[in-house]
């Protein structure tokens, strides 16, 4: 699978179409974007090779490797940076309002202090610009475990106040839709839209998009369709808010 192509897969979807809207928004010519906690590049690489400037922030020495011979193999060695460090020292890598977008996806579920983090993200972002923020839904969580047949941890994902299962849980916490937008709105950020990401794409037997002619394209019209409507959006895996710097 291409990196472009990511932009056309069922679990990252949503969060694709949301992106290309804020990518319109602005006119043409590269835009300056941070990507904290980016890894190996899954949302920077396609990003660069839209021809946007991307800074990737990642703790991790390894994923910053894999994301070296991935641009390289892209072509966009010119266009990404990636700087090892932790997401709540970002205003050491980039300047404080100097960001159009700033992608936070997948990190603060498992950081000590989310407010921490989130903090410094919504203030690398320039005024008018937002942070795509991508969280996991703790009302997923219960019925993940629940149609697993895990029935005790269900329970203990329901009644837990981070949304954990167990002890093994390799996540903090979970968010639920008040939660996710009162976190976002204490960092300084105006929640302007807030989505569903992987309403059914995690249900689906991978099999069935294999052989069904025709089903990549219907599912993926279905998650943009039903990520936006309650009650889809309160189950989805994830929750993504787009959050505006006024």
């Amino acid at each position: 699978m291409s990196d472009r192509s990511t932009a056309h897969a069922p679990r990252t979807a949503v969060v694709w179409a949301v992106l290309r809207a804020e990518l319109a928004r602005h006119p043409p010519g590269p835009l300056q974007v941070l990507d904290a906690g980016g890894g190996s590049g899954q949302f920077a690489v396609p990003l660069a090779q839209l021809g946007h400037r991307v800074t990737v922030v990642d703790a991790s020495p390894d994923a910053l490797a894999a994301l070296e011979r991935r641009v390289a193999e892209r072509g966009v060695a010119d266009r990404v940076t990636g700087v090892q460090g932790d997401a709540d020292s970002i205003l050491r890598v980039v300047d404080e309002a100097s960001q159009d977008i700033v992608l936070c996806h997948s990190l603060l579920e498992v950081v000590d202090e989310p407010a921490a983090v989130l903090a410094p993200v919504a203030q690398a972002v320039r005024v008018g610009g937002c942070a795509s923020i991508l969280l996991a839904n703790r009302h997923a969580t219960v019925l993940s475990r629940a149609l697993g047949g895990h029935f005790v941890d269900a329970v203990r994902a329901l009644a837990d106040p981070s949304g954990r299962w167990g002890a093994a849980d390799a996540a903090l916490r979970r968010y639920d839709l008040a939660q996710a937008s009162g976190l976002v709105a204490s960092a300084g950020l105006d929640v302007e839209a807030v989505h569903g990401v992987r309403v059914v794409a995690d249900l689906v037997p991978g099999a069935l998009l294999d052989t069904e002619p025709g089903a990549i394209d219907a599912l993926l019209e279905l998650e943009v369709a039903a990520s936006a409507h309650s009650p889809f959006r309160e189950i989805a895996t994830q929750l993504h808010l787009l959050g505006r710097r006024r």
